[in-house]
């Protein structure tokens, strides 16, 4: 029997979560990956090394990863003091090997092969990016960090875009077209998610595909890109940038413990509010949340969320989509 097909696009943490779960399931699995990033240890590296963004690239080839726990735990590495403090090992060796290898594209095929990974990463482009957007008022904000602190929310009249023009990978719209279905992962809207939409020829892929496409709701409003945002609001970006409807959402009902809810409320990162406006996709609620909560890690110089949607939980709910 021939094996479904299953895209996973968007960043980091959100994408980490979703191909988590779905490599344990006999399917064909690829990760479309944004690369707009420019924040942390990734963003020295494409400063000071001119090297593509390694940083969502290494958390999917971990994700998809089935070697030794150690092996897995070395790329996940960050370093705490001194020069390379801040740094993560996984970036510090696929920009090395990008350097060896001649091209991003080896690089991260040899790091698959390393990682003994169960699927395939794809850099939405091989161009490099700068994200940027238009706030309709005369002022132009450029880079993924700023963007992501820059209130978007508050501009009716924004348009992101990425300079210069990049095209798509070529194996990543050929896994657009042939999936079954495609999931967007959960992620920051306008600094994670819209940008792989934004390069040329995603679009169209995403218009030709037959495949149904499912959106994961992030759990909270990022409070300077999205704040009072609902469900409708985040899947009307979506389809606008993707040029088509959006089938299936899944969204977490389950309300994090009331400690950690009043962390977040203090920060004005409030849960993503449900809507009850018509629409033209299924709207799937229930549990996806994660119980434990997530500890930032040492070294880790970023801003994390630190309640998650469960990866199992997230597994069983696209399969069962997959099966329809």
């Amino acid at each position: 029997m021939k094996r479904k097909k299953v895209v996973v696009i968007g960043g980091g943490t959100g994408n980490f979560t979703v191909l988590s779960g779905l490599k344990k399931y006999d399917i064909d699995l690829s990760a479309i990956v944004s690369m707009a990033d420019d924040g942390g240890s990734t963003g020295i590296l494409r400063d000071e090394m001119g090297v593509l963004p390694p940083g969502d690239v290494r958390q999917c080839l971990i994700a998809l990863s089935e070697s030794s726990e150690e092996l897995r735990d070395l790329f996940n590495y960050r370093f705490e003091n001194g020069s390379l403090g801040g740094h993560n090992f996984g970036n510090l060796f696929l920009s090395a090997l990008e350097k060896v290898a001649g091209s991003f594209e080896k690089a991260v095929e040899e790091a698959g092969r390393i990682l003994c990974c169960k699927g395939r990463v794809l850099p939405v482009t091989y161009d490099e990016v700068v994200l940027q957007a238009d706030l309709g008022n005369g002022k132009t904000i450029k880079g993924q960090v700023n963007i992501d602190k820059a209130g978007m929310y508050k501009y009716p009249l924004k348009r992101l875009f990425i300079e210069p023009k990049a095209k798509v990978n070529p194996k990543a719209e050929k896994a657009i077209k042939e999936a079954d279905l495609i999931v967007v992962a959960p992620g920051s809207l306008y600094s994670s998610l819209l940008p792989n939409l934004l390069v040329e020829g995603v679009p169209k892929a995403l218009q030709e595909t037959k495949a149904k496409i499912l959106y994961i709701c992030n759990l909270v409003n990022k409070p300077h890109e999205t704040a009072g945002y609902t469900v409708c609001d985040y899947v009307m970006e979506l389809e606008k940038a993707g040029g088509r409807k959006i089938d299936y959402v899944l969204y977490n009902t389950k309300k994090p413990r009331n400690k950690v809810l009043e962390k977040y409320i203090k920060q004005n990162e409030l849960l993503v509010g449900e809507c009850r406006a018509s629409s033209n996709y299924k709207i799937i609620e229930g549990d996806i949340l994660k119980d434990a909560v997530s500890s930032q890690k040492k070294g880790d110089l970023m801003n994390r969320s630190f309640i998650r949607h469960d990866s199992e939980k997230l597994t069983s709910a696209i399969i069962k989509i997959l099966e329809k």
